[in-house]
């Protein structure tokens, strides 16, 4: 099993999130998060404290998929969240290794 994390743009969350349930996908992890890459953001002085601003509002799409769904999932998150505009985001890959459904006690790709 891996988890694909992938964040993306709040605008394409619907069509990702129906992209990915046509392939096969059954359950996925939302999160609205914020961040910087490449443009970094900036900081701040205010009343003698340094903070960081300009930080952009994104989406985190966390799966967790056998090991052969990975490139299909991947390919298919990578073609619906494309604008073609700087700021479309990442995917990573990481392994998993194990899962537990608390409920029932199953493990595994039966847990998922």
């Amino acid at each position: 099993m891996k988890k694909i994390e992938s964040i993306i743009k709040p605008f394409k969350l619907d069509d990702v999130k129906d992209a990915l349930n046509r392939i096969g996908v059954s359950g996925m992890t939302i999160s609205e998060v914020k961040g910087f890459g490449r443009q970094r953001g900036h900081k701040e002085i205010y009343r003698g404290a340094e903070y960081q601003t300009d930080f952009v509002p994104k989406v985190k799409i966390d799966l967790i998929v056998d090991s052969d769904m990975v490139d299909k999932v991947v390919s298919t998150i990578t073609e619906t969240a494309n604008s073609g505009s700087v700021g479309d985001g990442k995917i990573f890959v990481m392994p998993i290794e194990g899962a537990y459904r608390i409920r029932t006690g199953e493990s595994g790709k039966d847990a998922v």
